[in-house]
C-alpha cells in the first residue's frame, strides 16, 4: 500500500510539473494510432548572448586587422596617438583600436591579400 501511495504522489507531482508548464503554451499532435496528445510548448531560454559576444569580439579583431594592413604600422600608430590627445571617448577609442599581439598577426596574414 505504502509503494502505491508513492506512486501516486510521484505521478501527482508530474501532473502539476506539466500543468505549469503548460501555463507558458502548448501543442497538440495526433499519434499513428489515433490518440491526440498535448505536450507544453517549450520556450527557449534568454540568457547572456555569449555568442554573440565572441562574434563582436572576433568581428573587433578583424577590422583592426584590416585597418593595420591597409594603413600600414606607422600610419595606424599615428592614428591612434591622434586619438590617444582626444576626449574621453576619443581616448576610450585609442585604447580599443591598439594594435596587440591578435591584430597584428591577422593583419600579417592579411596584408599579401590585401596588395
Amino acid at each position: 500500500m505504502v509503494n502505491s501511495k508513492l506512486q501516486f504522489n510521484n505521478r501527482l507531482h508530474l501532473l502539476g510539473r506539466k500543468h505549469s508548464k503548460m501555463a507558458n503554451g502548448y501543442t497538440t499532435q495526433m499519434r499513428a494510432d489515433g490518440l491526440i496528445v498535448v505536450k507544453p510548448r517549450h520556450v527557449a531560454r534568454r540568457g547572456f548572448p555569449l555568442k554573440g559576444l565572441v562574434l563582436l569580439a572576433l568581428g573587433l579583431f578583424a577590422f583592426k586587422a584590416l585597418i593595420l594592413a591597409s594603413v600600414g604600422p606607422d600610419g595606424y600608430g599615428e592614428r591612434v596617438a591622434k586619438l590617444e590627445t582626444g576626449t574621453f571617448v576619443e581616448r576610450g577609442g585609442a585604447w580599443v583600436m591598439q594594435a596587440d599581439p591578435a591584430t597584428q598577426v591577422l593583419a600579417q596574414l592579411m596584408g599579401p591579400v590585401l596588395r
